[in-house]
């Protein structure tokens, strides 16, 4: 298990939490049993207004609050990979779509990129830290890079396998994703379950 610092400030929801099952994203593939996702919010726990037209259509990324909110490194180390240049697609938080649909299975058929999108991968202690969804032209870091905790890698953005604007984070046992095992992560204070918001 590895100890990460919260990678953001402000108010985020938790949710695919690993303190509420395993595997936490419904598979095990690419590291992901014990990912977690965080939500950014407002000060009403809410990513962005709803409305009746939110069900049908999909939202520009822009109009949700955490949509370029920081993102900073949770551990001190190296980084491994920092991609970026994946665009910010429209967000999706109604009845499923064909349109929708048929975008994610080629993200599934793009294996590890598709799904990830722009993100940063930090090798600390001989484990690597992925942060996933970053917005297009965020990302800070360079392979090769030491990084500090707390310092800024990128920022919250909707790339990749994404239905809305939101963090991404795992911790694996090898910086390919396609080849990696699983690593259980926490925080300080502990694990949280799916639907607290921290507010930090």
């Amino acid at each position: 298990m590895v100890e990460l610092q919260y990678p953001f400030t402000g108010s985020w929801r938790v949710q695919n939490s690993p303190a509420d099952r395993v595997p936490s994203h419904g598979t095990p593939l690419l590291g992901t049993s014990y990912a977690i996702d965080f939500t950014p919010v407002d000060g009403n726990g809410r990513s962005a207004r709803f409305t009746l037209a939110s069900l049908f259509r999909p939202e520009p990324p822009e109009h949700f609050v955490g949509f370029g909110r920081t993102v900073t490194a949770p551990v001190s180390g190296m980084v491994r990979a920092a991609h970026d240049g994946e665009a910010d697609h429209a967000a999706f938080r109604g009845f499923p779509s064909i349109g929708y649909a048929a975008a994610q299975a080629r993200r599934v058929r793009e294996g590890w990129l598709g799904l990830a999108g722009n993100h940063v991968i930090v090798e600390s202690a001989g484990l690597f830290v992925a942060l996933c969804h970053l917005r297009q032209g965020s990302v800070r870091v360079r392979p090769g890079q030491r990084v500090e905790c707390g310092e800024v890698v990128g920022a919250c953005g909707n790339s990749g396998n994404s239905t809305e604007p939101h963090l991404h984070v795992q911790a694996m046992d090898s910086p390919n994703p396609q080849q990696a095992s699983a690593v259980p992560v926490t925080f300080p204070g502990g694990l949280p379950r799916n639907g607290t918001v921290l507010s930090l």
